[in-house]
């Protein structure tokens, strides 16, 4: 992971590749790959869906600084909050680019949008990675990694006829910095609900009974 921070992420042109450099002068063809130019798509570029596995693995390592940059990073939206970014970035704000350009002057710019099922990767990597919202069965998982500077989130969670109302708080009295991860208390409805022994993350029942539920996660 340190080797992706250092030789992988351009934050200059705010671009996650896919691998470094691209394959362009080599005594060996690797096949498709190289049809592309250098820094487009699969050959070096973001290639989106595919890059997208470093944000799960560092929230899988507890360090949401990184998981929470990498997100902004592939977040469409913040490659277009000035006037000469939407210039240079070219594609729609609203649409998660299934690749990002790497090389040259071209270095930042969107590639191709709309058929691209990395949307579906990016948001995953959002409520999975970073809120730490899975639907287990009839539990709700909640294990968050994000960074120490949040003070929480919430989130609202339609179950059939049921809704939850999900209020994550980054407990900060006995660590002024915050945490990255660990819940260290829940609450369903008023009710402390038992944390696991093997890990620190919170497990929520889930009924259908056409009310609403609270739902409280602290982490620390």
């Amino acid at each position: 992971m340190a080797a992706l921070d250092n030789q992988l992420v351009d934050r200059k042109h705010r671009v996650a590749m896919l691998f470094t450099p691209p394959f362009e002068h080599t005594t060996h063809d690797p096949g498709y790959i190289k049809s592309y130019p250098p820094g487009v798509r699969e050959n070096g570029g973001q290639y989106t869906h595919g890059s997208i596995w470093s944000i799960f693995a560092w929230a899988r390592l507890g360090n949401g600084d990184k998981a929470a940059e990498l997100f902004d990073i592939f977040n469409p939206v913040l490659h277009t909050g000035t006037a000469s970014g939407a210039d240079h970035f070219k594609v729609e704000p609203y649409v998660s680019c299934a690749d990002v350009y790497s090389v040259g002057e071209l270095a930042g710019r969107g590639g191709w949008t709309w058929y691209t099922g990395s949307a579906g990767w990016l948001y995953r990597a959002g409520i999975e990675a970073l809120l730490g919202f899975h639907l287990r069965g009839d539990r709700l998982r909640i294990d968050p990694c994000i960074p120490p500077a949040w003070p929480g989130f919430s989130l609202v969670y339609r179950h059939h006829s049921s809704r939850y109302l999900i209020q994550v708080d980054n407990e900060q009295v006995d660590n002024p910095d915050g945490a990255s991860r660990g819940v260290i208390r829940a609450e369903l409805d008023g009710v402390n609900l038992p944390i696991p022994v093997d890990e620190a993350v919170a497990l929520i029942p889930l009924v259908d009974d056409d009310t609403e539920h609270r739902v409280r996660v602290w982490l620390g």
